[in-house]
């Protein structure tokens, strides 16, 4: 990297972390959402879109858009699934923090500006959003996808991490150094999956968790308003079923011990303001 640009990057306080797969008909308006509001709440920020191996025209899109607005980059990944796109983009970043966000944008990027008070006034390391408890609102979600994901839910909290109630929301804000740091632990998701021939969403939000508490850092769970998407991409039912089996390799990992053994810390009680 030369000199210009180290100093351009030293200046930034936010990178986003956009994965994408077959985005083409929702990349533009979603991109529009973050540089308004970014534009307005901190101008020091920018936006990696992390391409999946789409075979649509999203890469394009992103490529022209880009033209337009420097802040915005493309990482164009080989078709590995959603947590391998994330870490491309965690490795990548710039920004003192890192936000995940989803490209359907179904958590408000404006949410940003809440998860920031609980960093800046209470020195979290992670702060998470969740769909479940007193002050979150889903909007338009069927019943059967929520059924299922409650008894998702309940399970990972079973099975590794008790008290979390959703962490599955595709909206998560970190200190860059935590996430680097998290990142570097992984184990079930360190490596990019054999013959992934369709759309894999795992329980990466789940390993990612579970290290943050188990690394010592403090996290907090916020209520969001949370705006459903439909997609026809993946099989809602056989991707949970893949995620369990995930879950278990995180808990079995962790029984073993392949985790590295630090001090842990209290995680702080979800969904209080």
């Amino acid at each position: 990297m030369n000199t210009d640009k180290a100093n351009i990057y030293s200046m930034l306080d936010f990178s986003i972390i956009i994965p994408a797969y077959n985005e083409a008909n929702i990349i533009n308006d979603s991109l529009t959402q973050v540089i308004n509001f970014m534009s307005d709440y901190n101008p020091h920020f920018e936006v990696i879109v992390v391409d999946d191996g789409s075979l649509d025209k999203t890469v394009e899109l992103v490529e022209s858009y880009a033209g337009y607005h420097s802040e915005v980059r493309v990482i164009k990944n080989n078709h590995f699934g959603k947590a391998q796109a994330l870490i491309s983009g965690f490795k990548a970043a710039q920004g003192r923090y890192v936000l995940m966000a989803d490209a359907d944008m179904a958590t408000p990027i404006s949410e940003l500006k809440r998860f920031m008070l609980w960093i800046e006034e209470y020195d979290m390391d992670v702060v998470y959003a969740s769909r479940e408890g007193v002050g979150a609102t889903r909007h338009k979600e069927p019943f059967y996808r929520h059924f299922v994901g409650r008894v998702f839910n309940l399970t990972y909290q079973l099975i590794i991490l008790p008290g979390v109630k959703d962490a599955q929301c595709g909206f998560k804000l970190f200190k860059k150094e935590v996430i680097d740091d998290i990142v570097s632990h992984l184990v079930v998701y360190a490596h990019p999956p054999k013959n992934l021939n369709k759309p894999f969403f795992g329980a990466f939000d789940i390993e990612i968790l579970f290290l943050a508490r188990h690394l010592g850092y403090k996290s907090k769970e916020l209520p969001v308003e949370w705006y459903y998407v439909p997609t026809t991409r993946f099989s809602f039912i056989s991707n949970s079923y893949k995620m369990l089996l995930d879950v278990l390799k995180i808990r079995f990992t962790s029984l073993t011990g392949k985790y590295a053994v630090v001090p842990k810390v209290e995680e702080v009680s979800a969904l209080t303001d």
